[in-house]
């Protein structure tokens, strides 16, 4: 596969980051200041910048702008390290007992800001052309609502959460070129869970959320008949 500027970009801004944790420079200037530092597009350089945040180098915070996640190597280790300790089931208990009130919090906190991206994410989440691309666009539609509760501390514990259930989930699953069928059912159930959040309805955003993780662990358990059931989340 041929190298893009991205890749070629990576090791010069992963460095650069450190240097940037060092001095405790931790908010990342404006795309167009650094796409010229780095002497690339825009576009590459959110190419450049997704992959850093997959790795949780960097955070998004909407409204805020995008941050240097402090001890970046660090906190993967410990994801990994928990992961490998975690089942999928057991990801999905402890996404049973946070998730619901991430939302009814949300339902309270939320920016109009932070409700348009959850509604952009639904929106792309249905064109997603394949199984990893949802699963991205996914991964990023529970930390917005968990970033949305204004709650740093439980932001962290979601995004700790998300990455485990990542790993667990979605990283022993074959890929598949096709993405959801047109009526998969977490479209809808994402949807759901945004409109609540977006009346400011604490009670049913619980309740959707309640809803959906229920309906994805009653699948799980019928993983061993079909694998691709383990992708319902």
């Amino acid at each position: 596969m041929t190298a893009t500027k991205a890749d070629h970009l990576l090791p010069t801004v992963r460095k650069w980051l450190s240097a940037q944790r060092l001095d405790g420079n931790l908010r990342l200037p404006a795309e167009r200041e650094l796409a010229a530092r780095f002497c690339v597009s825009r576009a590459e350089l959110r190419k450049a910048l997704a992959v850093l945040e997959k790795e949780g180098q960097i955070r998004r915070h909407v409204g805020r702008g995008t941050f240097i996640v402090p001890d970046a190597a660090q906190t993967s280790v410990g994801s990994e390290d928990i992961a490998a300790r975690t089942s999928p089931l057991m990801a999905m208990q402890a996404r049973r007992i946070i998730e619901p009130e991430l939302c009814r919090l949300a339902a309270l906190n939320a920016t109009s800001a932070q409700v348009g991206e959850m509604r952009s994410l639904c929106a792309e989440m249905r064109k997603a052309p394949s199984w990893e691309a949802y699963a991205e666009l996914d991964w990023r539609f529970h930390n917005v609502i968990a970033e949305a509760t204004g709650n740093v501390l439980l932001a962290e514990i979601q995004a700790l959460l998300n990455g485990v259930r990542r790993y667990v989930v979605w990283g022993t699953l074959v890929k598949r070129p096709v993405g959801p069928a047109d009526d998969y059912h977490s479209f809808r159930e994402h949807e759901a869970i945004v409109d609540a959040i977006a009346a400011r309805d604490g009670a049913q955003a619980m309740r959707a959320m309640a809803d959906h993780l229920g309906g994805t662990q009653a699948h799980m358990r019928g993983a061993d008949r079909d694998a691709d059931l383990l992708q319902t989340v």
